[in-house]
Order: C-alpha cells, then structure tokens, then sequence
C-alpha cells in the first residue's frame, strides 16, 4: 500500500473507530508516517536489542553486566542526541553472578542434570559427592534436630513436583476468550509454588548443610529460576528441572546407591552497593507546556539463567528506539518526552519506586507531580504491541482508541479496559500519575519464557520489535502534542486523595 492510500484508509479508521474524541485528539497522521517510515525503513532495534542480549547477557540487578548494560544504555541515548541523560544511582545492595556450576548424577549411572543457581545463592565449600538427603516432609525443628546430620550434605528440600505449568495467560485483546474484559489469568506464580520459608531456610543455615535442591514447576525440562540475597542465611542452592528431580526422588524411595556431584561457585560484590535508573529526555518546545512530562519506560534488568531477551530487554530496545526515532524524524513536541530504563524491577520494581519517591511522590513532589502527564510502560509477553491495559480509564480509552488506529496493519488491535500487576506503571499508578502498560502476545510466555532458562532471542521477532517501538513513539508523540493531559485513572485518583 502507497503512502497516500495508508494515510487515507488509516484517516478511515482513526473517524470511524472512536467516538468520544475531543478536536485536540485529532491524529497527526504525517507525523504518524514519518515515525512508522524511519521505524521500518531505517530501524536500528534489532541492533539494540543484539546488544543489550548478546553483548551483556544476564543482567541480574547489581551485577557488572547490569551496570555496564546501564552505562552502554547512557552512551546510545546520548548518541541519539537526547538531551540531559545520565545514570542516576539508587541503593540496591550486594551484587551477585555465578562464577561456575556442576550438577551430575554420578551413581548408580551418570546423567548431567539440568539446574540453575538461585540469585545470590552461596558457593560450596567445594565440590561436593554424596547421596542427597530428602527434607521434603521435614520443618525447620526437624531441620535443627538432625543437627550434624546434615552438616555438608545435599539435600532435596521440596516433595515430589506434581503440578507443572501447562497454560499461559489468556489474550485479553481477542474477543473469543471468555474472560476478554477482566483480569488478566496467570496460570500460578512459580516463585512461590514450594519455596521454603525463611524458618526452614534459617535452620538449613545453621546446620550447614552443602547444597539444597529444589524442582522447578516448568514442563519439558523448563527451569524458572528467581532468588534473593539470603544474607547471612545464604545457602547453596539449586533448582532442578522438576522431572529430574523427581526422579531422583523415586531412586532414593526404591533405596537404590544415589549419588550426587555439585559444585556452585558465585561472587558477591559488595564493593558498591549503588545500581542505576538510566534517564533521558527529548525537550518540549511550548512555553507553556515544556515543563510538562510525557514518559516511556521499561526495565532492563533481567534474572540470570538465559539472555532476559523477553523479560525484557526488548522492552528496553523498544522504548530506546521509540526515542531514536523521535529524534531522527525531527519531532518538536510541546511537552518533554523522557525515557526511563529501570533496574531493580525484578526485585519488586525497584528502581521505578525509587524514581517515582525521589521525584514525584509526597508533599515534596506536589509541583512536579502536577508536571507529569503520563508513563506509557511496556513489559510481559512478546511481539507487537496489541494495545494498553486501561487501568479502568474509560475517559482515556478513546483517546489511546485514536492514536492506536493508524497501526492496526502492523499488529495493533485495541485497548482493553482491564489493568495488570507486576510491571513499572504501578509506580507511578499508585503515587497518583497515569500509567499503562502494554499488552502482548503470551503465547509460550508464561510456560516457557518467563523468568526461565529459555528467555533467549528466539522468543523475540524483528517484526515485533520494530512495530512495538513505532507505536511508542507515536503514543509518546501524541501525548506530549495534545492540548489537555491524559484523564487519570480510578487508582491514580484515589491515591491523590
């Protein structure tokens, strides 16, 4: 299809599929076919991605990957030639990478098995042979009674995995799921199916035990693997493809010679407790708006086991491109636009909390807070951008309607009037301000890819990459050009009161 057909069908669409929008929500649809020209014609988010990938790998909150991913992140943006960019610290703690991993089946056959050490997971005190100790049915007095026991030992700390995860989420943006409308359904969360309690992870501490196992609710030998800095209650700790550890389990029950080797060597970094937020900004030009903020954001850390190529580093590649973009095609919006790449999010967004608290939140915050118009934050799933998750904002949807319309050729299909947990706009959502985040596609997400050991660049297509970045831009450029600010949704207003 010809530019001038596009813009004719799209013009079509952006009339005929909204109603309630105001004259200051018209499109700008050259603008509009610039931003969707330099993002296919002349997209470097491939190339971002790559790098954020392959070039960093893991980005585990804290870690020298991380931060160096963080200060390559800083470099780009200011290559782009945004304005004010720079590494804001924030106090994080200890960083942690896994140095080496061994985990076999040495008796009565040897198997390599499959396992990932949890973040922050202590090292043994070497390698380690011997046949593991079941603790499955055990507490944590049972843990201290056993005593010397266990001192040295490996042991499996969860019974048999009978429950594997099988589905994803349903698809909020097709009109055949039956719960279209509601709340997203996740499956279950895998961190906190069987973890031990920190009753039971003191005891194992104190007896010193050697390494502790546990299985991993993913199917077909997918591992989900989380963690979290212990202190000094750290043990080593492992988690094992739950259909070998289960059978691992049966030998022990038919009480045939088991015998283990593991050997987990990690490295905390202690040095300096700081990580960083990575922040740009594409000034405003209106005197009576530049003040005023429009921001995109996703996180770039990501857990340790694979590249975090869907969890999310193109996320990040996408909202870096979005400004690139913005730049190259000479976009003067009225208000600022400001990119924010997190760290710390997989941690408990961390890094947009500590954003949004410094700068936003409280009495302190008032005026600024006042400034700030909208956070478009986009995370979970994979592929183009489908739409946003609403947040219950019904005077906002036909407006995000509008701006939506002119890309459904690429992908897009529409917004839904639901909201999601889990991802940065929560920051900003509960401190008063407006905040949406995307929706994806979950195909394959939630059993497969996320927080597992299969988050690789094979999760993530060009195709997706490219058209998320495109309606980024434009959703950025839309906000900051419109006259009035985005309506505030329900819990942005309740938390103002």
């Amino acid at each position: 299809m010809n530019a001038t057909r596009w813009l004719a069908a799209v013009a079509v669409l952006v009339v005929a599929g909204t109603g309630l929008v105001r004259s200051d929500d018209a499109v700008d649809m050259a603008m509009m076919a610039k931003i969707r020209s330099e993002g296919l014609e002349h997209s470097h988010v491939a190339a971002i991605f790559q790098t954020i990938t392959t070039q960093f790998g893991p980005r585990l909150t804290g870690s020298p990957a991380q931060k160096a991913a963080s200060a390559w992140a800083r470099d780009e943006l200011r290559r782009f030639g945004l304005t004010d960019v720079r590494l804001e610290p924030w106090r994080f703690g200890r960083g942690w990478t896994l140095q080496k991993l061994t985990l076999e089946m040495v008796a009565p056959r040897y198997t390599p098995l499959l396992g990932y050490a949890e973040g922050w997971s202590a090292s043994t005190p070497g390698v380690l042979v011997g046949t593991p100790v079941y603790l499955g049915d055990k507490t944590a007095a049972d843990v201290l009674a056993m005593g010397a026991k266990l001192k040295g030992a490996i042991v499996l700390s969860q019974p048999m995995q009978t429950t594997f995860i099988t589905a994803d989420r349903l698809q909020p943006t097709r009109s055949t799921d039956p719960t279209a409308g509601t709340a997203p359904r996740f499956p279950f969360d895998p961190a906190r199916i069987g973890k031990p309690g920190q009753a039971f992870i003191h005891a194992l501490h104190q007896v010193g035990v050697g390494a502790v196992l546990e299985p991993s609710p993913g199917d077909d030998g997918t591992v989900f693997v989380m963690g979290r800095d212990e202190g000094a209650d750290a043990v080593p700790s492992i988690v094992m493809a739950g259909e070998q550890y289960n059978l691992i389990l049966r030998m022990l029950q038919r009480k045939m010679p088991v015998k283990l080797r593991v050997d987990v060597q990690g490295r905390y970094y202690t040095a300096d407790p700081d990580t960083f937020n990575v922040l740009a900004d594409l000034p405003g030009t209106d005197p009576a708006l530049k003040d005023q903020v429009v921001m995109l954001g996703a996180h770039l850390d990501s857990w340790h086991s694979a590249t975090g190529s869907a969890d999310n580093a193109d996320g990040a590649a996408e909202v870096m491109e979005a400004m690139r973009i913005l730049k190259a095609v000479g976009a003067r919006p009225r208000r600022t636009i400001r990119v924010g790449l997190w760290s710390g999010e997989e941690q408990g967004l961390l890094g947009s909390r500590h954003f949004v608290e410094q700068y936003l939140a409280g009495a302190k915050n008032r005026a600024a807070r006042a400034r700030f118009d909208v956070y478009f934050n986009t995370d979970a799933g994979t592929g183009p951008v489908y739409g946003f998750y609403m947040e219950q904002d019904a005077a906002a949807k036909p407006i995000f309607d509008a701006w939506l319309a002119p890309f459904r050729d690429l992908g897009a299909r529409h917004n839904v009037m639901q909201g999601i947990g889990a991802t940065d706009h929560l920051s900003f959502l509960h401190a008063g301000m407006a905040g949406f985040n995307t929706i994806r596609d979950y195909t394959d997400y939630d059993t497969r890819i996320h927080h597992t050991n299969m988050d690789t660049d094979e999760r993530v297509s060009e195709a997706g990459l490219k058209e998320s970045a495109i309606v980024l831009a434009a959703f950025a450029y839309d906000a900051a050009m419109r006259d009035g600010r985005i309506p505030l949704p329900p819990a942005a207003q309740a938390a103002r009161h």
